[in-house]
C-alpha cells in the first residue's frame, strides 16, 4: 500500500501501542547523569565521553534522527526533540541515523533490501531501546515487515570516540536479500566551509594525505579488492573549515574496522548538509538472509577533536592502545626485530640464518624473524605455498636447532607465513584445486604465481588453523609475520548456491578473523603482524587481532617520512613497523647514511632488514648505539602524544616530529633535512606539549648535533625559544630527548 507522511505518523502512533512498546522509555529517567541517557519528554538519546557529546532522537515521524555531535555540552543543556522534515521531491531534509532505502529516500541509504515479492521499499522506525552504562542499543523495524535493525552505540569515557554498528535480522517467513549494509551514518551541520582529509596510495606509496573542499556531490573512498586495499585507508577527517590546522579548529573523524571490501561516502546535499555513510562495499554485494538469520555490520568509530589534526591523532592513538590492540589496555612496547628477507630472499639455509642471527644479537636486536623460503619446495615464488613444513634439505632436523641457537643469543624467534595463499605447484593445490576463490569454467588468474584460498570454506579454515597450530605447538615461536600478497580475482564460491555466492565478501573476512581469534586463544603469547603486499591490510578490524602492521614495502627512509606522516593521522605509531635497510635502497636506489635511516625508522616500531653480512664494523657499531638509544625512547615514541611539527609533504625541504610521554616527563624530537641550499640555517624547531614551568634537560641522541643551547631550561623556554638543529648536506637527520628534572 502507498504511504504518505501522514500515514507514517499514524504508523508511529500505532507502534507506540504495538507489541513493541516503548517500555524502556518510561524506565529511563530524564536527564540521566550516566554516560548514556534518554530523555523521555524530548525523545532524545545522549552519550557523553571525553570532551564530546553525541545526541540523536526519535523524531515526530518515528524515525531516528541525528541531533548533535560536537564539543561536550553541559548536563542540563536543552536538546529538543527533532521534528520530521520529510522528503521533498528533490531533496532529503532529515539527517537520519540509519536510513533504509524507501519512502522516497534520495540520499545514500544505510541499508537496502529486496523482498521475495519484488518490494524494495524499506522504511525503518523506532521500536525500543536498552541502555547499559555508556552503551545504547536501539531496535528499528520496517513499517510493515518484520525486518529489524539493531543499532549499538558505545562511547569511550576517555576520548569521546563513539563505536557504532548495526545488525540486520530477518524475522519474516521468507528470505530477504540485503543489497547494501552500512554500520551507520554520521551527520554534520549544514555548512559550505568543510574540508575533507583522507589517505590514498598504492603499493610502495601508501597513506598519502589528501585534502579537498567538500562541495555538493559525493566523494567515494573504497576498496573492491576483497581486502582493505592500498588505494584508500578506511578513514576520514572533516575539518570545520579550511583554516583548521594541526593545532586549532574542530575536526570530525572516523574509521571503519573492516578488513574486506568497504566503502565510505562523504556527500553534501543541495542544502549543504553533510552525510558520511560507511560499511560493506555494495559493489558486487548481496547477502541473502533466510528467516531467522542476521547480518552484522563492521564497527564504525567516530570522534571529534577541538584542537586540530594533532589532537585527532592523539585521541585515536590513546583509544587504539586502550581498546583496539590485542594486549589492550596496556600493550607492551614493540621489540626491536630483524627480518632476514632482504639478506637472503628465498636462499634460506640454517647456517646462513644463524650467521645473521649472531650479528643481529651483537647489535641489540630482540627478535629474529626468518622470512620466506624456509618451507616445502620454496626456492622461488612459483612453488610451495600451501605446504607448510620445513624444507628437509634446508632444515634436516626441523626448525628447533635454529630456534635454540636464536634463543641462546637472547632473542625470540619469529617466522613468515602466508596462510591464505597457495601456489599451483604445491601438494595442496593438486589435492584441492576447488579450495581457491574461482568461477567454474572460467580462467583462474594468478598474481605473484599464487591463488587465494577461500577462507569462507570451513574445510579451508580448518586446514589453515591446523597447520598454524601444529607449527606453533611443535616450535617455540613468538611471532608470525602473516602476509597476503594478492587480492581477489574471479570472486566465485561454487560450493554454495548462486544466490549465496556474493556472501564471499563478508564470510571470507569473518573466516580470516575466526582463524586469528582461535590461534590467539590457543597460543596467547604469540604476537602477529598484519602484512599484505606492504600496507594493503591496515584497519581497526585487523588491528584488534594483530599486534603490529607492515606499513609499506618501500623502506627508503626519505619516502617513509611522508608514508609515516600519513599513517599517523589514522593509526597509532605503536603498530607502525619501520625498517632500516641497505643503501642504496632497493626501491629507488637512493643513498642515505646509517643515522638518517635509523632516525627515520625510530619514529615508529623499529625493525632492521639489511644484509648484516655486508655491513662494515663501523656501521654495525653505529647501529648498536642507535638501537640502544631507541630502547630508551621507544615507550615515548610508540605510546606518547604525537605532534607533527613540520610536515614532510608537498616538497618540504625540512620536517620534524615530536612525541611527548603521556605524563609529560619526557619528549623526543626528530628533525630531517632533505638538502642544504645556499647555506641557509636549519629551521628552528618549536616543541609542543611540555609543562610550562617544568625544567627539562636536553640530550642529543647519538650522532645528533644542536646549536649552542642551555643544558636545561623550562618547558616554556623550549616551546617558545625553540631548538636549533645543525643539519648539513643532503639527507641529514638529528634527534634530541627532553627529560623533566
Amino acid at each position: 500500500m502507498a504511504m504518505n507522511r501522514s500515514s507514517l505518523r499514524i504508523v508511529w502512533i500505532a507502534l507506540a501501542m504495538s507489541p513493541w512498546p516503548m517500555t524502556a522509555v518510561a524506565a529511563t529517567p530524564a536527564n540521566s547523569t550516566s554516560d548514556a541517557s534518554f530523555n523521555a519528554s524530548t525523545h532524545v538519546f545522549r552519550l557523553d565521553g571525553g570532551d564530546v557529546t553525541y545526541a540523536f532522537g526519535v523524531n515526530t515521524d518515528g524515525a531516528l534522527e541525528s541531533v548533535y555531535w560536537g564539543a561536550r555540552l553541559a548536563p542540563g543543556d536543552p536538546l529538543e526533540r527533532p521534528k520530521a522534515k520529510g522528503r521533498a521531491f528533490e531533496i532529503d531534509d532529515t539527517p537520519e541515523e540509519y536510513p533504509g532505502w524507501g519512502g522516497g529516500l534520495l540520499a545514500e541509504p544505510a541499508v537496502k533490501a529486496s523482498f521475495p515479492d519484488g518490494n524494495r521499499d524499506l522504511v525503518l522506525q523506532y521500536v525500543s531501546h536498552k541502555i547499559n552504562g555508556a552503551t545504547i542499543q536501539i531496535v528499528l523495524r520496517d513499517i510493515q515487515r518484520d525486518l529489524f535493525v539493531t543499532l549499538q552505540y558505545s562511547m569511550d569515557a576517555d576520548t569521546g570516540i563513539l563505536a557504532r554498528s548495526a545488525e540486520i535480522a530477518n524475522k519474516t517467513n521468507s528470505p530477504v536479500l540485503i543489497e547494501q549494509a552500512a554500520a551507520g551514518e554520521w551527520n554534520l551541520p549544514a555548512s559550505s566551509h568543510y574540508s575533507l582529509r583522507y589517505l590514498s596510495g598504492r603499493w610502495g606509496g601508501e597513506t598519502q594525505l589528501q585534502s579537498r573542499a567538500i562541495e555538493p556531490g559525493t566523494t567515494v573512498l573504497e576498496s573492491r579488492r576483497g581486502t582493505t586495499g592500498h588505494e584508500f585507508a578506511p578513514w576520514f577527517a572533516v575539518a570545520q573549515d579550511t583554516a583548521v590546522t594541526e593545532w586549532d579548529g574542530q575536526v570530525w573523524f572516523g574509521a571503519l574496522a573492516w578488513s574486506g571490501s568497504w566503502r565510505i561516502t562523504i556527500a553534501q546535499d543541495p542544502l549543504q548538509q553533510v552525510r558520511i555513510v560507511g560499511g560493506f562495499n555494495p559493489f558486487d554485494f548481496e547477502y541473502a538472509l533466510a528467516p531467522g538469520q542476521t547480518l552484522a555490520s563492521p564497527m564504525f568509530y567516530g570522534g571529534v577533536a577541538q584542537h586540530g589534526f594533532s589532537e585527532v591523532s592523539q585521541l585515536e592513538s590513546r583509544f587504539q592502545l586502550a581498546h583496539i590492540l590485542p594486549q589492550a589496555p596496556q600493550p607492551r612496547v614493540r621489540p626491536v626485530l630483524y627480518n632476514s628477507w632482504e639478506a637472503t630472499t628465498f636462499h634460506v639455509t640454517e647456517q646462513g640464518q644463524e650467521q645473521l642471527a649472531d650479528k643481529a644479537a651483537s647489535i641489540g636486536v630482540e627478535r629474529f624473524v626468518m622470512d620466506d623460503g624456509w618451507f616445502s619446495t620454496r626456492k622461488d615464488d612459483h612453488s610451495g605455498l600451501g605446504d607448510w613444513y620445513p624444507d628437509p634439505t634446508k632444515f634436516p632436523n626441523g626448525l628447533k636447532p635454529l630456534i635454540d641457537h636464536i634463543h641462546g643469543l637472547g632473542m625470540d624467534f619469529g617466522l613468515w607465513v602466508e596462510p591464505e595463499m597457495v601456489n599451483e605447484n604445491s601438494d595442496l593445490y593438486r589435492k584441492h584445486p576447488d579450495w581457491i576463490i574461482h568461477f567454474d569454467g572460467r580462467p583462474r588468474t594468478q598474481a605473484r604465481s599464487q591463488f587465494v584460498l577461500n577462507m569462507a570454506l570451513p574445510e579451508v579454515r580448518q586446514y589453515v588453523l591446523g597447520f598454524l597450530d601444529k607449527l606453533l605447538a611443535e616450535n617455540d615461536i613468538s611471532f608470525l609475520k602473516w602476509d597476503a600478497n594478492r587480492n581477489f580475482a574471479e570472486p566465485g564460491w561454487p560450493q554454495v548456491a548462486p544466490d549465496q555466492q556474493k556472501k564471499l565478501y563478508v564470510d571470507y573476512v569473518e573466516g580470516y578473523y575466526g582463524v586469528l581469534r582461535e590461534l590467539r586463544a590457543r597460543h596467547p603469547k604469540v604476537e602477529i603482524e598484519s602484512c599484505s603486499g606492504g600496507g594493503g591490510r591496515v584497519d581497526l578490524g585487523v588491528m584488534k587481532l594483530t599486534d603490529e602492521v607492515w606499513t609499506s614495502d618501500n623502506t627508503d627512509p626519505f619516502d617513509r617520512l611522508s608514508i609515516q606522516d600519513g599513517f599517523t593521522y589514522a593509526y597509532t605509531p605503536q603498530v607502525m613497523m619501520a625498517w632500516v635497510t641497505d643503501s642504496p635502497n632497493w626501491y629507488n636506489r637512493r643513498s642515505t647514511s646509517v643515522t638518517y635511516r635509523f632516525l627515520s625508522a625510530m619514529q615508529g616500531s623499529l625493525g632492521l632488514g639489511m644484509d648484516l653480512n655486508k655491513w662494515t664494523p663501523e656501521d654495525l657499531e653505529t647501529s648498536k648505539a642507535l638501537i640502544a638509544e631507541y630502547k630508551q625512547i621507544r615507550s615515548v615514541v610508540q605510546q606518547g602524544m604525537l605532534y607533527r611539527l613540520v610536515s614532510p609533504r608537498e616538497g618540504s625541504n625540512f620536517s620534524s616530529t615530536e612525541s611527548v610521554a603521556q605524563d609529560g616527563n619526557k619528549a623526543v624530537v626528530f628533525a630531517f633535512l632533505h638538502s642544504e641550499q645556499m647555506q641557509y640555517p636549519t629551521p628552528t624547531v618549536f616543541p609542543r606539549g611540555l609543562r610550562a614551568g617544568t625544567i627539562y634537560a636536553i640530550r642529543a641522541l647519538a650522532g645528533s648535533t644542536v646549536e649552542s643551547t642551555p643544558e636545561s631550561a623550562s618547558g616554556d623556554f623550549w616551546m617558545h625559544h625553540g631548538v636549533a638543529f645543525r643539519l648539513e648536506g643532503d639527507y641529514d637527520a638529528a634527534a634530541i630527548e627532553l627529560i623533566a628534572r
